[in-house]
């Protein structure tokens, strides 16, 4: 089924396709600026993952921000990828992922992951995930172990839908917080678990 949307949304002169412009807004104001999308909405943290798949090549993944639950029954999850990316092609020709959800220490395994045509796997720690045998990243806090169910068009990204299959966490760390550009802890200064002053 993904692969089916990824063949048709490259269709030229598909809806939202590459290239392809929006259609006209009804009331004539110019669009936002993307700067300023990101600036104002950089306000808001998310947290981070790495989603990756097995495919005849290899594992593939990437970095996103924008991993969340959608549903408990049936348990669903979703995230957004850039048309643009070059791992979720190869994602979607596998069907299912994997999604590891990054600690408080993997800012820097995040940004490995964010790069495109590196080997990103390279020296990275994995496991298969035991329903689909996508890559589980050692270290991170949680996971989810994902069939995909289906490709919805959202702009300049893809919607994806994924039915969990397995999931756990993976320790008692805290997750890796991203906001206004920066990696961030979620413990407050001077509150529990953070470093004494001096």
């Amino acid at each position: 089924m993904a692969a089916t949307a990824v063949r048709c949304l490259k269709a030229p002169g598909a809806p939202g396709a590459p290239g392809t412009p929006l259609p006209p807004r009804p009331d004539r104001r110019p669009p936002v600026a993307p700067a300023e999308v990101r600036r104002v909405l950089g306000n808001f943290p998310s947290g981070v993952t790495v989603i990756a798949a097995r495919d005849g090549e290899g594992p593939a993944g990437f970095a996103c921000q924008s991993f969340s639950s959608l549903s408990l029954d049936p348990p669903l999850v979703l995230f957004l990828v850039g048309r643009a990316s070059a791992s979720w092609p190869r994602i979607a020709r596998a069907g299912v992922f994997c999604a590891t959800v990054l600690g408080e220490e993997q800012g820097g395994l995040c940004r490995a992951f964010a790069v495109s045509g590196a080997d990103k796997f390279a020296g990275v720690a994995h496991t298969p995930a035991p329903v689909t045998g996508s890559p589980l990243l050692a270290g991170g806090t949680a996971w989810a172990d994902c069939a995909i169910r289906a490709v919805h068009t959202g702009g300049d990204h893809l919607i994806v839908v994924g039915r969990i299959e397995a999931l756990g966490t993976t320790g008692d760390g805290e997750p890796l917080v991203f906001h206004r550009g920066r990696f961030r802890g979620l413990r407050a200064p001077g509150g529990p678990g953070s470093a004494p002053a001096g």
